[in-house]
């Protein structure tokens, strides 16, 4: 697969990923002060994307629907879908980090942190790429990068703070 490729879809799933990223770091930051056990983090954390995604996905469906006064078909789901499946995506690496833990295999700190920095990246990422996309340069890729990463930090602070 190019890097072209690669790139496109990466922008095509940008929605879902950053949908996807700030509603990861918000359920961490909503865990509060004492933390869940893994296991549960884990369950909870996927649990709850995959709910909200379900959600986006459904209520998707049912609004193009109505504006376009159309049956809801088999591709109509598979299209609603295919929108929202980026933002379960991001959810994906967090779960196993904290069933890692739960296995024993790293820490739950570890799994927080990792968590965390992985969201926090992919805002970045996508920042800075829109950023490059948009002006071709690096000073607006950078300020990207640090406007959608400072959001993920901004986020993952807020817990210390409030917590």
């Amino acid at each position: 697969m190019s890097d072209a490729t690669v790139w496109k879809r990466f922008d095509k799933a940008a929605f879902g990923i950053i949908y996807g990223a700030i509603m990861v770091l918000s359920i961490l930051l909503a865990q509060g002060d004492h933390p869940t056990p893994p296991l549960e983090t884990a369950l909870v954390l996927f649990g709850s994307v995959l709910a909200i995604t379900l959600a986006k996905a459904f209520a998707e469906l049912v609004s193009q629907a109505l504006d376009a006064r159309t049956r809801i078909t088999r591709h109509s789901w598979r299209a609603a879908w295919s929108h929202s499946a980026p933002t379960l995506s991001v959810a994906n690496l967090p779960a196993a980090l904290f069933l890692a833990a739960w296995l024993g295999w790293i820490g739950s700190e570890a799994a927080l942190v990792l968590s965390r920095v992985l969201c926090v990246a992919l805002l970045a990422v996508l920042g800075a790429r829109a950023g490059w996309v948009i002006d071709r340069r690096i000073l607006p890729a950078t300020l990207g990068a640090l406007l959608a990463g400072g959001i993920g930090i901004l986020l993952s602070v807020v817990k210390h703070v409030i917590h």
